[in-house]
């Protein structure tokens, strides 16, 4: 049995107690099966506390020390040599990656990868009842026990969506408390994405939507082989060691690469490397702050209910706001567009309630025959144990996940409307008037459980901006120049994914330049909503006054962008 026909997944999210259910679940469902657990909570001792067990207990356990006195960098540094090593033993069939609370699964996704490993999904486990308490928290993880370094600036809320957003599956909890606007608030905060009960009966994809929440599982058949068993190898001896936590030809940014602060495929300009056709299976990409937050007000839930919009540069306030920006990392790649009617991990299933499309690239490199994304394996006419195990070996594309994240590219939820759960789609053509839009940017913030997408400011009319809010809490940062601001000679050097996805956008006048904001909430106040969006644009007589005259316009943001 070869070494290197080892299957990795990675499973994570903050929601701890379904975290442990869905490995728990896979570690009883796949023979051979391991999972790999850093506990980061033990990082004021010197040290980070690994385990590996399996289904029976804990196998073995040991620590690691902290590099640069940085516990995820110790996880980065520890992981891939762990992995390598059941790999080589040749007894493993599947390593489960449990990731620590607030460590992200982007960043994690990439070092695996990196490390020359066969990453077969990417798993973000979910109690729907725990949703809008997450997202309302504006909390730093710091405050809370769960910051993964001392740098640690990020939030509860925007933590928990990025750890939502990034991953092709969500394993999903049976929740006695968890109601019909629970679940709609989860299938429109991320609807490409698959959604697997973790304790479904064993079922094909398109039957898991269907599957009893509370059913029991059933244990796979006597000598079931998992997808992927049979793949070709993967080199593990020869690969190139993970540098800064990015897979090849991805770039991350952020103190330490896990923390949720990269921008993947965000890093150069239109000279930057072109990324994986296809759009991975995201709603929308989120490459939020970590550092340089300044003093804030306290977000949703406290004294003053406030909203917060954070910036590197301290006294940035906006009216009980505090706003933050991670400067402007200049990105032109990204992902494409994506085709609709493909489940983003199993090609041709219908897509989950809510969704608007799905991968077209992406099939991960396990064969075995889950239905994949376009250009994967015939499916496989058997089932296995359960419907999470399918999941697991779907396949997963690292750098089209990545490239999924950049703004321009990634595809928003429509508009949705169930269980009292609404999601605003908002798209124009005209710019904002910078002073108008920032004195909004609190109420705009607090309108939504979520909002993201990109935005156009009319005092930076090349400027492709990118907005970020949960939490109360608002991040703002450039994504680099529209296409529409690029001269003919520098569009040879975007990658074609990213001129695809400016294509189906394109305005005769504007090129790709608009506003593209989509907000999901409980009770969305749409009306109030469109109207003070609207009251934020240009005028009639500042639009024809033309670009000349919108750059002379007092530069609000100035403040919250590093120029």
């Amino acid at each position: 049995m070869p070494s290197s026909h080892l299957c990795v997944v990675i499973v994570g999210g903050l929601h701890a107690d379904a975290r442990r259910a869905a490995v728990a679940r896979l570690l009883a469902d796949v023979p051979g099966s391991v999972a790999l657990h850093h506990d980061l909570a033990t990082a004021a001792a010197g040290t980070v506390v690994r385990t590996i067990r399996d289904a029976t207990g804990i196998v073995s356990a040991g620590e690691a020390p902290l590099v640069n006195d940085c516990a995820c960098c110790a996880l980065r540094e520890d992981l891939v040599p762990e992995l390598r090593r059941l790999a080589d033993a040749g007894l493993t069939r599947l390593a489960v990656v449990e990731l620590w609370d607030s460590v992200e699964p982007k960043a994690m996704a990439e070092v695996v990868a990196a490390g020359g490993l066969r990453l077969t999904s990417v798993i973000t486990a979910v109690d729907p009842a725990l949703l809008l308490p997450y997202l309302a928290n504006g909390d730093d993880l710091a405050e809370v026990g769960l910051a993964a370094a001392a740098t640690d600036r990020r939030t509860v809320a925007d933590t928990f969506a990025r750890q939502l957003e990034y991953a092709p599956v969500l394993a999903v909890a049976a929740s006695e408390q968890a109601d019909d606007e629970d679940r709609a608030l989860l299938a429109q905060l991320h609807p490409t994405a698959r959604r697997v009960p973790i304790d479904a009966l064993d079922v094909t994809d398109g039957e898991a939507s269907e599957t009893n929440w509370f059913a029991p599982t059933r244990p796979p058949a006597e000598g079931w082989t998992p997808p992927g068993w049979e793949a070709d190898p993967v080199d593990t001896k020869n690969a190139a060691p993970p540098r800064g936590g990015g897979s090849p030809g991805a770039a991350t940014s952020g103190t330490d690469g896990i923390d949720g602060a990269d921008t993947a495929a965000d890093a150069g300009g239109p000279g930057a490397g072109p990324a994986t056709a296809g759009a991975g299976p995201r709603s929308e990409g989120v490459g939020s702050a970590v550092d340089g937050a300044g003093p804030r007000s306290a977000g949703p839930g406290s004294a003053d209910g406030g909203a917060e919009v954070r910036s590197e540069r301290p006294g940035s306030a906006v009216g009980g706001a505090g706003l933050r920006s991670v400067g402007s990392g200049s990105a032109v790649g990204g992902a494409g567009p994506r085709s609709e009617g493909l489940d983003p991990a199993v090609g041709g299933a219908e897509p989950p309630s809510g969704g608007s499309g799905s991968a077209v690239g992406g099939a991960g490199p396990c064969s075995g025959g889950i239905g994949s994304a376009v250009g994967g394996a015939e499916p496989r006419p058997e089932r296995t144990g359960s419907a999470l195990v399918d999941a697991a070996f779907a396949g997963f594309d690292v750098e089209a996940a990545a490239a999924a994240q950049h703004p321009a590219c990634a595809l928003l939820p429509a508009e949705a409307d169930e269980a009292g759960v609404g999601t605003l789609v908002w798209h124009r053509r005209r710019p904002f008037h910078p002073e108008r839009l920032y004195a909004a940017l609190e109420d705009l913030t607090c309108a939504a459980a979520r909002s993201r997408g990109r935005f156009w400011l009319a005092d930076r009319p090349d400027t492709l901006l990118h907005w970020d809010a949960a939490g109360g809490a608002l991040c703002v940062e450039s994504a680099g120049p529209w296409l529409a601001s690029l001269p003919d000679a520098a569009w040879d050097m975007v990658p074609p994914v990213r001129r695809a996805a400016a294509a189906l956008d394109w305005h005769p006048e504007h090129g790709d330049c608009c506003q593209h904001l989509v907000f999901t909430s409980p009770g969305l106040d749409r009306e109030g909503l469109e109207l003070l969006l609207e009251s934020c644009l240009l005028t009639d007589a500042e639009y024809t006054a033309g670009p000349a005259a919108w750059k002379r316009l007092p530069p609000a943001f100035d403040s919250l962008l590093e120029i």
